[in-house]
């Protein structure tokens, strides 16, 4: 992808609620984009700020979180290449309840409200796949509820190692946290000490072995067994 000059057509029709449309339908929906540039550490909006549209993430990664009067912080979401966030509130018609902040350099679309729209009126369809992709971010929230609930920590981190996108190099999996320990313990409803122990263990036990946020995955099926 070239950074310094973005075609939005091109993009959104890699999107998966996008890849059906027509070249005159992507036309009309990249009218009502605009290109956001954001650095590590900037904030996109804050709680409380007007929601005009929802935003894609063409490279880069976003966190979306809660913050407490005390400056505490729980992190709900981390949104990745070709993923989209803010657009239930963008149909209720309400403010954003959370703080969305760039944890590396991202390039994000901004897709006005009019747009989709106006391709709903047009395309029944269009109105299922967003249907589908908040049914999808819903599923995914009652997810993550559970497994707060009813998974213990250990659980809830081999889990989430197994999910991370792994390389294969001279016969070890290895992975790579996407944000730093911090975050990730916020994401994963733990404090960044227990997240340390729980690596800590998993590490003593032989299953795996991290340096920053690089982490080799020694024994898969153990790990597997860990996360229940």
């Amino acid at each position: 992808m070239d950074r310094n000059k973005i075609k939005p057509q091109t993009f959104l029709s890699r999107v998966p609620l996008f890849n059906s449309l027509q070249e005159e339908e992507l036309d009309r929906i990249a009218l009502g984009c605009t290109e956001l540039r954001v650095a590590r550490g900037d904030l996109i909006f804050k709680r409380g700020d007007p929601c005009n549209g929802f935003h894609v993430v063409l490279y880069g990664r976003v966190k979306l979180a809660f913050h407490s009067a005390q400056g505490a912080e729980k992190v709900i979401e981390l949104i990745g290449p070709g993923h989209s966030f803010g657009e239930a509130l963008m149909f209720m018609g309400s403010p954003y309840i959370v703080t969305a902040q760039a944890t590396e350099d991202s390039l994000l679309l901004h897709v006005a409200k009019p747009a989709i729209f106006r391709e709903i009126e047009n395309a029944p369809s269009f109105a299922c796949k967003m249907l589908a992709g908040l049914s999808q971010r819903m599923h995914g929230l009652m997810c993550d509820l559970e497994s707060y609930a009813l998974r213990s920590g250990t659980e809830r981190v081999a889990a989430f190692l197994l999910k991370q996108p792994a390389q294969a190099a001279a016969g070890e999996t290895t992975i790579t946290l996407p944000v730093s320990k911090a975050v990730l313990a916020s994401r994963l409803s733990l404090t960044p000490e227990h997240f340390s122990r729980i690596m800590a263990e998993l590490s003593a036990r032989h299953l795996i072995a991290f340096k920053g946020r690089k982490v080799a995955i020694l024994n898969q099926d153990a790990l597997q067994q860990c996360a229940g």
